[in-house]
């Protein structure tokens, strides 16, 4: 009797451990014991990725200043005094917080939409059309994709700070590079297009067009050619192909592609940091950095903790807005068909 039960009892724990309990009738059924690891592996991930972000909510909770001693991830106290400090004045700086918000949505916004309005025109020529020098043009598009962005930072910042305004005197204005002062007169600097919003925008937008040519291009790649066919012989013209069957059609990755760049635009610092010098040009991410003091003691932590929570929380918001877009456009394009 205790040999035939053996058998009966590592079958029904094999059974057990083998079972599938996802209910799904497509696809592949995994076993009981894989689902169990795969879902504990999720769990570690997840409290890995939320960690920090539930310290630092509850850091910008507490009333006090000072660099806590002790980890806490779940708030003692519900006190808003940090936020309050945050929106009426980040740092001592005579900026308010209404205009590093208005500076952060001026770069991050423009840059993204001009970016975008740009790339996706030269993706569908890309796509569409076949004209001398195609694959050389498409590698030089991909050439600073290779080249960390810091590295391009000086010749940006060379190229912008030769445009300057400068005022001659006697109503006579200069545009360096193109026309300069009269011999022996030096001028007065009226704008700078290096030390500008507009400056730091474009070399943002230098940035952002070769990743957002090459991301189009391949998802234009999949659109059939037969839907342009189709409307060219009910006579359609070019530009309401592209306006009125080709964009509706992109609208997934157009929003893939606005999203990553706006995240990269929003949180940006080392370009602004490095172009920018007057306090009413700053953005929230150059603010975050100016609240950190020469020592830990010297830093306000909740208020530093309430800023980035600030900053963040704009990425959470269009992520949403955009989410059912950006599901669809993450995995669409993989696959030409």
């Amino acid at each position: 009797m205790a040999n035939s039960s053996e058998p009966t009892k590592k079958n029904f724990l094999l059974r057990f451990l083998t079972m599938n309990t996802n209910g799904a009738l497509s696809g592949r059924s995994l076993p009981l014991y894989k689902q169990l690891g795969l879902q504990l592996l999720s769990l570690v991930i997840g409290f890995e990725v939320m960690f920090p972000i539930l310290y630092i909510i509850t850091l910008s909770f507490s009333s006090k200043s000072e660099r806590p001693s002790t980890l806490q991830l779940i708030p003692t106290e519900l006190s808003l005094t940090a936020y309050a400090q945050v929106l009426d004045r980040p740092t001592a700086n005579p900026v308010t917080f209404i205009e590093l918000l208005k500076n952060s949505i001026l770069l991050s916004m423009g840059v993204g939409l001009i970016a975008l309005l740009v790339a996706v025109t030269a993706a569908y020529a890309f796509s569409r059309f076949n004209f001398k020098l195609r694959q050389v043009l498409m590698v030089l598009v991909f050439v600073p994709l290779l080249m960390p962005a810091v590295g391009l930072a000086t010749p940006l910042y060379l190229l912008m700070n030769s445009f300057r305004l400068m005022n001659c005197g006697g109503g006579a204005i200069a545009i360096n590079p193109f026309f300069l002062c009269a011999p022996g007169v030096t001028g007065t600097l009226l704008f700078n297009l290096r030390d500008s919003l507009l400056g730091v925008g474009i070399a943002m937008i230098s940035g952002a067009l070769p990743f957002a040519v090459w991301n189009l291009k391949g998802y234009l790649d999949t659109i059939p050619h037969e839907l342009e066919e189709a409307a060219s012989i009910d006579g359609a013209d070019p530009n309401q192909i592209f306006f009125m069957i080709v964009l509706p059609l992109a609208i997934p990755q157009l929003a893939v592609t606005f999203f990553l760049g706006f995240i990269g635009h929003w949180q940006e610092f080392a370009m602004s940091w490095l172009f920018l010098t007057k306090p009413e040009n700053y953005t929230l991410s150059m603010t975050l950095y100016n609240m950190t003091g020469q020592y830990a003691n010297s830093i306000p932590w909740n208020r530093f903790a309430a800023m980035s929570v600030i900053v963040a929380l704009p990425v959470a918001v269009i992520y949403i807005a955009l989410q059912k877009y950006i599901t669809g456009g993450l995995t669409s394009g993989a696959v030409k068909g």
